[in-house]
């Protein structure tokens, strides 16, 4: 019999995913992690870990499996949360949820699931995962979630090869309404809660508090570019090469005091991130103020009205080589070669239409339409039909 260690986190996709495994005929153990102990950032009630890993215990009675809890706070303090720091030092927006599931959940998690014994791990994730031969090998391709309202594959971009060989994704065949008719069935206490919202593990932060901790609050000017702004009429140049123009469509727009007005003041650069709207607290325009850029070096944010400005659109980015990933290793490109698929720069986008392009040093991403707010530190996830092959961290 087959040993697979559920990540139960007290929510109602791993409470099915651990029923489902069971009805299948494994082995199964229930394992809550505990990433995190302060609760001083923390808005409210929202996600008290203590709650979760009761609920966690009460599934895995009723369900009659084993349960452990196990600590994780130093590895996600070092592996995630000092990213982020240092992330957001930089003025880049890391996304931590991706992070987590290739740090923690997929490999911290998965080391101590072998050491019990375990064949396999699973998670309440909307993915779905198959394995196919080619050349004799087993290749094992990451797919997208069956209820598309759900599907959570761009969560687990960063996964490799080895690790979707040791992982089972239950609930990935079903829509949501579905596992919530199975938990209430089965008479799981998870069955009506609400899914967990903020970030993976520590629940709802306020991010400004939480960033507090470490960057230091430091006034700077809001600064309001107008979108007749020159910059953004410029002709496009002649090309000698296919790189050079694809440098230039990835190029981001660098703005300096003197393009604009100052409307207001905040507390820190690095609190913001492209595309922000809340927090600004700068009143009185006909439309309101989305960030459009910030600069950590001089602690000033550049902001755009309306989420049609210029400043917030660009058609391609970058991504460098020691940040750039293959799900699928035997799909990589070389040199010049390129490849059309379908891409997204955050989880709930729409997949659109975009070519890959290798060059020495990385690789260029061209969308078909101009995208808003490509932020720097988050993850872009490309896609043939529903399987996802690989992703990247936006330079």
């Amino acid at each position: 019999m087959k040993r697979v260690i559920v990540g139960l986190s007290g929510g109602v996709d791993s409470s099915v995913a651990a029923y489902l495994l069971k009805e299948q005929g494994y082995e199964v153990i229930g394992l809550f992690m505990k990433n995190w102990h302060d609760d001083s950032v923390t808005i409210s009630d929202e996600c008290p870990w203590l709650d979760d890993s009761n609920d966690a215990l009460l599934v895995a009675e009723k369900l009659g499996i084993p349960f452990q809890t196990v600590d994780l706070s130093k590895e996600y303090k070092e592996r995630i949360v000092d990213y982020m720091f240092n992330e957001y030092e930089k003025g880049r927006t890391p996304n931590p949820d991706v992070l987590c599931n290739r740090e923690i959940k997929f490999d911290v998690f998965l080391k101590i699931a072998l050491s019990l014994g375990a064949d396999y791990v699973a998670t309440g994730h909307y993915c779905r995962k198959d394995t196919i031969v080619k050349e004799g090998k087993e290749i094992h391709r990451l797919l997208a979630g069956k209820d598309a309202n759900k599907d959570q594959s761009y969560f687990l971009c960063q996964l490799s090869q080895e690790q979707l060989a040791k992982t089972l994704f239950p609930v990935g065949e079903l829509l949501k309404p579905e596992v919530r008719d199975i938990a209430k069935e089965q008479d799981l206490v998870t069955a009506d809660k609400k899914d967990s919202q903020g970030l993976c593990f520590i629940g709802k932060v306020r991010l400004p508090d939480f960033l507090q901790q470490k960057l230091q609050p430091k006034q700077g000017n809001i600064i309001e570019i107008p979108s007749s702004e020159k910059k953004y009429q410029q002709k496009l140049p002649q090309f000698t090469s296919r790189r050079e123009e694809l440098e230039f469509l990835s190029n981001k727009y660098t703005y300096d005091a003197s393009d604009g007005r100052v409307v207001g003041k905040h507390q820190g650069a690095h609190y913001y991130t492209k595309g922000q709207r809340k927090g600004l607290a700068v009143g009185g325009t006909p439309e309101p103020l989305f960030v459009i850029e910030t600069d950590v070096e001089t602690n000033t944010i550049y902001t755009g009205q309306g989420k049609k400005h210029p400043g917030l659109y660009r058609k391609a980015l970058f991504i460098s080589n020691d940040e750039l990933h293959w799900v699928r290793n035997d799909l990589k490109l070389i040199v010049d070669e390129e490849m059309e698929v379908m891409a997204r720069i955050r989880y709930r986008q729409p997949l659109e239409k975009a070519l890959l392009y290798k060059v020495d040093s990385g690789m260029y991403v061209v969308f078909e339409n101009d995208q808003s707010a490509i932020t720097e530190g988050q993850f872009v996830a490309w896609y043939i039909n529903d399987e996802l092959i690989g992703s990247g961290v936006i330079s």
